[in-house]
């Protein structure tokens, strides 16, 4: 299920999430150290993280099992699913065609001053 640009702001960290999976499964700090190393601008907050995994976990966009992670610590790894594939490609047109819209405006704003 695509976002439409207007709720793509609500639903970036959910792409974010989903691409940041694409190698293979990661545990909540893994994912959210490699969105904000990636990024070199976001910082994740654990409640909007977990909400935004629980979410796409009902979705069924990511499922999850436990293990341990390399602190030895019991953790929950997350893994991107067939649907969450489909949903990343949908949702990364969706999100280039936002960037693509505000970029016009920002560009045309240029222009007239």
């Amino acid at each position: 299920m695509a976002r439409s640009p207007n709720e793509l702001l609500h639903g970036t960290l959910d792409v974010l999430i989903l691409k940041s999976l694409v190698l293979g499964p990661l545990h909540g700090y893994d994912i959210s150290r490699r969105i904000e190393e990636r990024s070199r601008a976001f910082s994740i907050e654990d409640a909007a993280l977990y909400k935004a995994l629980y979410r796409l976990e009902e979705a069924g966009a990511i499922d999850a099992t436990w293990g341990v992670s390399e602190t030895n610590r019991r953790a929950k790894f997350y893994r991107l699913t067939p649907a969450g594939r489909r949903l990343l490609t949908a949702e990364s047109r969706t999100f280039r065609e936002y960037s693509a819209a505000v970029l016009r405006v920002l560009d045309a704003a240029a222009e007239d001053a």
